[in-house]
């Protein structure tokens, strides 16, 4: 046998490093995000929240050829995918709470073991259909499922449960428009925190518990008013412009954030409760179109408005972020798979300041 020269193996080794890279799912643009990591591959994937302990992800998915979403666990790794509820009807928005012994999600189930009809609209290339969910408590594993908004007939989703695990906010159409809610963890002392005519959804609590996230649209033209009213009454979002609130937990305080004109939604916490994370399509503006496009990245922004950051630089969907509970983290979901480019996955990555 021939001896190998100390070149040779350099060279081997060399060659190896390159090939590795090549597999990477690292872009060098984005500084902040390494060691990314895909942890769905089968089917639709959304909403992947951390549990309060950093091991676990909840997350809703189509998965396994299933008609609407099911809510699924599993570790930060990918390993241990287990479905979590019911398997008839459709389920969005889950949470862990604090313990990580229980879950909350929204869900169909009560009202219908089918899916939904999908909305559809014509000339609406997207359509956000508000169908009957009801916010279901449950243990982690899915058992023991208690339904928390049966009294409303309309869509009661989008629970995040406060740190002390006491409280859920919300996003409701209980009362003909769309709002922020919170309720005690039993479903009791209902409180509506947002009054403006339009949209307010999508929110999140600070981590002490003392501030609350969220999106909103709030129409001022005769048009835009009678798109949302069409809206409210067919039970369905369209895309709009919206923009990023917060407030203060009993919901004085509203300060706008951002007013760009651009989609920008989705908002969590950092866990050092100075700073958001979201995601927006306002780097995709076409000026042949004279509107914004359909690429959304992720962005970070001080809660009073400033250092406005971009984290990702992909050529399709970002959405959908959240950070572990110790910040080293970050899991959202993407349609960064280029054998799927239509479907979202569930990632994660390292998180580096």
């Amino acid at each position: 046998m021939k001896k190998i020269s100390a070149a040779i193996i350099s060279s081997l080794l060399f060659t190896t490093a390159i090939a590795a890279d090549s597999t990477s799912l690292d872009n060098p643009r984005e500084r902040h995000i390494k060691k990314v990591t895909q942890l769905t591959f089968d089917g639709d994937n959304g909403e992947a929240y951390f549990s309060w302990d950093g091991s676990k992800l909840i997350w809703q998915s189509n998965r396994g050829g299933e008609a609407c979403d099911k809510i699924w666990t599993m570790n930060i790794d990918g390993s241990e995918k287990e479905m979590v509820s019911p398997a008839y009807g459709a389920h969005t928005c889950s949470f862990f709470l604090p313990g990580d012994e229980k879950i909350v999600f929204s869900s169909t189930a009560d009202i219908s073991e089918s899916c939904p009809d999908r909305v559809k609209i014509p000339g609406k290339h997207y359509v956000w259909g508000l169908y009957p969910y009801d916010i279901m408590i449950a243990k982690a594993d899915g058992t023991s499922r208690k339904n928390l908004t049966s009294d409303n007939p309309e869509y009661d989703a989008e629970p995040v449960v406060s740190s002390d695990g006491k409280r859920i906010v919300f996003g409701s159409k209980r009362e003909g428009d769309f709002n922020v809610y919170t309720m005690d963890i039993d479903g009791g002392n209902v409180k509506k925190l947002t009054e403006t005519y339009g949209y307010d959804g999508g929110p999140w609590w600070s981590p002490d518990g003392t501030m609350i996230a969220w999106r909103g649209w709030h129409p001022e033209s005769a048009e835009d008013k009678k798109l949302w009213a069409d809206a409210m009454e067919g039970n369905y979002i369209v895309p709009v412009p919206l923009d990023l609130w917060v407030m203060k937990s009993d919901g004085s305080g509203k300060k706008r954030l951002t007013d760009n004109g651009a989609t920008n939604w989705a908002p969590s916490w950092h866990p050092d409760g100075k700073r958001l994370i979201f995601s927006s399509n306002m780097d995709d503006w076409h000026d042949d179109l004279g509107s914004f496009g359909h690429n959304f990245e992720l962005y970070m922004i001080n809660i009073d408005g400033t250092g406005l950051k971009r984290l990702t630089y992909n050529a399709s969907f970002d959405s959908f972020p959240m950070f572990s509970p110790d910040g080293k983290k970050l899991a959202w979901g993407a349609n960064r798979n280029p054998e799927k480019p239509r479907a979202t996955d569930i990632f994660i990555a390292d998180f580096v300041e």
